[in-house]
C-alpha cells in the first residue's frame, strides 16, 4: 500500500510547488521630477530581452514619489529581467536622441548600461522562487 501511496505524494509535491505563485515588488528610485509615469517591464525569455512587442508583463503608473513601488502578482517561479524607464513626458515611448541614445533615465534589475548600449537578459537576470523585491536605480545614460 505505502509503495502506491508515496509515488502519488510525490507527484502532488513536485506538480504543484512547481505551479507557485509569487509576488514581485520592484522599488525604482531616481525619479528627479515627480511627472510623467514608470513603465517597468518583465522579460523571461533571453531573446525577448528589450523587445517590447515581446514583453512577458508590464506595467505603468505615474509617478508619485522619488521612490515608486510596483507589484506583480502570480508569477510563476523562474528566471526573469527588468527594464524600467521614466516616461516624463507620458507618451508611452522610450524618447531617444537622432544617435539613438534614451533621453529619458532608466533602469535595469541587476544589469548597469554599458558605453554603448544595455546590459543582456545574463547580465540582469534574477532567479524568482519566493516573494521579492528587486530595487532598481534610475540614471540617465550619460552618469553611466
Amino acid at each position: 500500500m505505502i509503495r502506491r501511496v508515496l509515488p502519488l505524494i510525490a507527484f502532488f509535491t513536485f506538480s504543484f510547488s512547481s505551479f507557485a505563485q509569487h509576488t514581485l515588488r520592484v522599488e525604482i528610485s531616481g525619479a528627479n521630477e515627480l511627472i510623467g509615469e514608470m513603465s517597468v517591464a518583465i522579460y523571461n525569455q533571453k531573446d525577448a530581452f528589450l523587445d517590447f512587442k515581446r514583453v512577458y508583463k508590464a506595467k505603468t503608473q505615474k509617478v508619485y514619489n522619488a521612490t515608486n513601488l510596483l507589484s506583480f502578482t502570480n508569477l510563476e517561479q523562474g528566471e526573469y529581467a527588468i527594464a524600467v524607464f521614466h516616461d516624463a513626458n507620458a507618451n508611452q515611448k522610450l524618447d531617444k536622441n537622432f544617435l539613438g541614445i534614451p533621453k529619458e533615465a532608466l533602469g535595469f534589475s541587476i544589469g548597469k548600461m554599458k558605453a554603448f548600449g544595455p546590459p543582456t537578459f545574463e547580465e540582469c537576470k534574477f532567479v524568482l522562487d519566493q516573494n521579492k523585491t528587486i530595487k532598481i536605480a534610475l540614471s540617465k545614460w550619460w552618469f553611466l
